[in-house]
């Protein structure tokens, strides 16, 4: 009986959570309407608590500290045998097409994708890899398209961009919020190349945070048209497309309260309808093979059959469409880490320094084998995320986010290392490395920048483990006749605060010569579920504003679901028996080792009072140096 009052002593902190998951921003309208104090009565008449909706998520149960195994355990294959003949007939082509008629530093000098090359991509159905056939596209499924853009990836991301502007979110709304209609009309020409597609959200003071965009669409008096204005930077394919998904600000009335409130709506738009130009190319770092551009809006006609997805659901069709389109993002840039492995090994493998070859030396053969990890890791990130896509898995955006995360830092880290191992060769134009290093700087900004999906992995994660609090919440309004869910916590509580197991395993899902490596997951998982418990109740709703803390969680996710998916990998390989078994266990264990010890680092920084200091300290010197409009320390020559 004494199990009891101890929760009981957390019933105002576990009651303090709620009001945060209708505050955050990303919080669904089922969130919402499960916010208590709503209805009050019908709360009292109900002696036991409405169970939450479980999700089907691993990435999502991380937050609870439970493991949801079916998702990423065997790792999924998706293709039959007519998807991987159809895959294995467009692989080769498309390898031989890059090799022979594309010239990467030759696009990357004229600041175009060559005329020749487009005209080639066209022919080869580039441009509508997933569009359904019946509407001209190839109709691949996500996984035959992560393979294929892997090929472009490990050539040129120019190129790259430029395909993946057009369908990957250009007209990728089309295809997952367009009525038959809209379909039938756009798709064709669309997936055959002859009408290029971009897609217009950010603008000059509406970055990451969508909801303040100020492009505006007004309905007409007999309500056929809408009528926009406004402006979008940095678009992709800005100079080149005659269709655009356009986000605007509609006025929206609710019918009923009769208010009318301005909401996001998204739109197609036809170059052709008028009022539609833009700007010069601009010059960019890098891809800039591709066309991006400023478009402008000016008195443009919509008509009303245009609007995508509803009236004032715009900032959900722009969700969807990133989240869809995240995980291409990983495919592309593993086949480019697959480049610069190429590079560096060819260099040092040729290279003698000191009377040896520097591939025997142990400093470069560290370096080629962390890049060997970071690729192999990010390559099962994204063929996980797209086969659970495949598989009909409705909640995928926390995987999809870690993907694009993991994938364009661990890009970096390998064009870089590889410079570092071919020297001054590297950094010479003619190698190819210095282009891939300009190319890939972008990959950590744009759809969504990592800093803002960081966050958002965070509280999207931490969000649905509250919703878990508010059950016991109302749980602790009738302990009696809940007395199973209270006692369940206690026990997790109580365990973990021994340190004990909370009795869960991976070894029935990972080969046995992994089983150490499926503790220390285990392990990191059960911690970083209590971990975000304890967070919850101590800074309550104001977690959301713990942004040091939310970055460390984000960054803990991220392991963990990397952890899942080479282990996950490397079992499918160690029980097939195949000839690099031994190889991918070594990949998995020294991965799996190092990331359990990141994530211990990461969720002790969260509850320590020395990082409290230093996240504070940190913010002390940000501020002091904003204040100043730079630095201000005293220059150590005294003038």
């Amino acid at each position: 009986m004494l199990r009891v009052p101890l929760l009981l002593r957390n019933t105002a902190s576990v009651r303090a959570v709620s009001p945060f998951l209708s505050q955050h921003r990303y919080a669904t309208a089922e969130a919402q309407a499960q916010e208590p104090g709503q209805d009050v009565k019908a709360s009292k008449a109900k002696s036991q608590p409405e169970p939450v909706k479980e999700s089907v998520s691993f990435a999502k149960n991380l937050f609870r500290g439970t493991i949801k195994a079916d998702q990423v355990f065997p790792f999924p294959e998706v293709l039959d045998d007519e998807q991987t003949e159809m895959l294995q007939m467009l692989v080769d082509p498309c390898a031989k097409f890059f090799e022979e008629q594309n010239d990467a530093l030759k696009n990357d000098s004229l600041e175009k994708v060559e005329d020749h090359v487009m005209e080639g991509l066209k022919e080869m159905g580039a441009f509508g890899l997933q569009v359904p056939q019946e509407h001209g596209g190839l109709g691949l499924n996500n996984t035959q398209y992560a393979r294929l853009v892997e090929i472009v990836g490990s050539h040129d991301l120019g190129v790259g961009i430029t395909l993946g502007a057009h369908q990957s979110i250009g007209f990728k709304g089309i295809l997952l919020s367009g009525n038959p209609e809209q379909k039938a009309k756009y798709l064709p020409d669309l997936a055959s190349g002859k009408k290029m597609a971009a897609f217009c959200l950010t603008e000059p003071a509406s970055g990451s945070d969508a909801s303040s965009i100020k492009t505006r669409a007004v309905p007409s008096a007999d309500g056929k048209h809408y009528t926009l204005n406004g402006s979008k930077i940095w678009i992709s394919n800005g100079g080149l497309a005659e269709v655009f998904t356009v986000f605007a600000k509609t006025p929206v009335k609710n019918e009923t309260t009769g208010e009318t409130k301005d909401k996001i709506t998204a739109f197609i738009v036809e170059r052709s309808f008028g009022g539609v130009s833009n700007g010069p190319p601009e010059k960019k770092m890098g891809i800039k093979a591709s066309n991006t551009a400023e478009v402008y809006f000016e008195d443009c006609k919509v008509p009303a059959e245009n609007v995508l997805g509803g009236i004032g659901n715009g900032f959900k069709v722009a969700m969807h469409i990133l989240n869809n389109g995240r995980f291409g993002m990983a495919a592309a840039l593993s086949g480019t880490m697959s480049y610069c492995i190429r590079k560096a090994v060819d260099h040092a493998s040729e290279r003698n320094q000191f009377g040896d070859k520097i591939a025997n030396y142990g400093a470069i053969q560290e370096k080629i084998a962390r890049m060997v990890i970071a690729q192999y890791v990010t390559e099962s990130m994204a063929y996980m995320v797209s086969a659970n896509m495949d598989q009909g898995s409705p909640e995928f955006e926390i995987e999809a986010a870690i993907s694009k995360i993991y994938a364009s830092e661990a890009a970096w880290f390998c064009a870089d290392e590889a410079i570092q191992v071919t020297g001054g060769m590297g950094y010479m134009r003619d190698c190819g490395l210095e282009r891939v290093m300009r190319d890939l700087r972008i990959f950590r900004i744009f759809e969504g920048t990592n800093d803002i999906l960081r966050i958002f992995i965070a509280l999207t994660g931490i969000q649905y483990a509250g919703k878990y609090l508010q059950e016991v919440q109302k749980a602790m309004k009738n302990p009696v006749g809940n007395m199973s869910v209270l006692m369940d916590m206690t026990s997790k509580r109580a365990k973990r605060a021994l340190g004990a197991s909370l009795g869960q395993s991976l070894t029935k899902d990972v080969h046995k010569d992994l089983h150490t490596s499926a503790d220390q997951t285990v392990k990191a998982i059960e911690n970083f579920g209590g971990t975000i418990e304890d967070l919850l109740i101590k800074h309550k709703k104001n977690i959301q504003h713990e942004q040091f803390i939310l970055k460390r969680l984000a960054d803990s996710a991220i392991d963990i679901f990397g952890m899942v998916s080479v282990l996950s990998r490397a079992s499918r390989t160690l029980n097939q028996g195949q000839p690099t078994a031994e190889h991918e266990t070594n990949i998995c264990q020294v991965f799996c080792d190092e990331a359990s010890e990141r994530i211990a680092a990461n969720l002790k920084a969260t509850k320590s009072s020395d990082s409290t200091k230093i996240f504070k300290q940190l913010s002390g010197i940000s501020k002091d140096v904003v204040t100043n409009g730079g630095s201000l320390q005293r220059h150590p020559l005294g003038f």
